[in-house]
């Protein structure tokens, strides 16, 4: 037998969808690729299926790899998440078992926020409401009463989590001359207080305070209904909330009660907390502007997080640290 009748093993990776080019083609450069052809989030059964035997797992923020996938995956090297977040996989039973996990940070961050500010401004000025009026065949001309919404210019926003994605925001609310309140865990230092005009206040000064509040928290325990009844009705009857982070930060049940009731006037959500569902009532609501996930959805930078998460796996199934690492002490040691 000669070398050229050897077959060579190409190590496998399942991408659990399809994402933008060139996220695919890098990654047939290298391995044996399977994407998975069906629409809609990857089942828990339908991972537990394929994971056995694959090298690399390519999935969403939708998949839920919790520990029994991660035990069923024999043969795992590593799971590169297309997504910022990564609270959909178990990564304790991921460290513990030597896989690594890997993120796309940052390419995101502007995008997301242009869709935050976008969201704001749409529940302000009524915009899909009036949409939706104009193609009724209701307009029947200017009318100095009609669709009256709320200023955005010199009012106050409030910016609850202050990493990449709130700081874009607050440098976007400079432009329409707004006051920029923001609350963290860690507070910026002054430098880039001053660089953004921000203000660091309690939750509580921003709820009492705020025109327009927006969430740009991860999804901990923590912060978990971060936004609930109690602090619905601490926020001014005329606040708008904003939503572009994860669902359940905020409690949906009772935002809708809120909305209907007027204990807010609107919210701009792009996120749910139980997707793809969304409660009946918020649904209905007129002063809802809600949006299917899609803060990041440019074709530039969906097709630079798929670049990132095949180059993150590229990396990893090489035995090289990735660019994005969760949990790097995996390859450290």
């Amino acid at each position: 037998m000669s070398i050229f009748d050897i077959e060579i093993v190409r190590m496998k990776v399942y991408v659990t969808r399809l994402i933008p080019d060139p996220g695919i083609p890098l990654l047939e450069e290298h391995f044996d690729v399977e994407v998975r052809d069906s629409e809609g989030p990857i089942t828990k059964a339908e991972l537990l299926e394929k994971v056995p035997g694959i090298d690399g797992l390519l999935c969403l923020l939708t998949d839920p790899v919790d520990a029994d996938v991660i035990a069923a995956g024999t043969d795992l090297v590593c799971i590169s998440n297309y997504a910022v977040g990564f609270n959909n996989i178990d990564v304790k039973a991921a460290t513990e078992k030597g896989i690594i996990v890997t993120n796309t940070p940052g390419v995101l961050t502007d995008t997301t926020a242009d869709f935050a500010f976008c969201l704001l401004m749409a529940a302000a000025r009524r915009v899909v409401e009036a949409d939706k009026f104009l193609r009724a065949g209701k307009f029947i001309g200017w009318d100095p009463m009609l669709m009256l919404g709320a200023d955005i210019h010199g009012k106050t926003l409030g910016i609850v989590g202050f990493g990449k994605i709130g700081r874009g925001m607050a440098a976007r609310a400079r432009g329409f001359g707004m006051k920029v309140l923001y609350h963290d865990a860690y507070r910026a230092d002054e430098a880039d207080e001053d660089a953004l005009g921000a203000e660091f206040a309690s939750l509580d000064d921003i709820f009492k305070r705020s025109d327009f509040i927006s969430l740009h928290v991860p999804l901990t325990e923590g912060t978990r209904h971060l936004i609930g009844p109690k602090e619905l009705e601490a926020m001014k009857p005329t606040a708008i909330l904003i939503n572009s982070s994860r669902g359940p930060v905020v409690d949906e049940k009772a935002l809708a009660e809120a909305l209907k009731d007027g204990t807010i006037a609107a919210a701009g959500l792009d996120v749910f907390e139980n997707e793809p569902k969304v409660n009946e009532l918020l649904l209905s609501l007129p002063n809802a502007v809600l949006a299917p996930h899609i803060a990041s959805a440019s074709i530039a930078t969906r097709s630079l997080m798929a670049k990132l998460a095949a180059e993150n796996m590229i990396a990893a199934l090489s035995g090289e640290m990735p660019k994005f690492p969760v949990n790097p002490e995996v390859l450290d040691g």
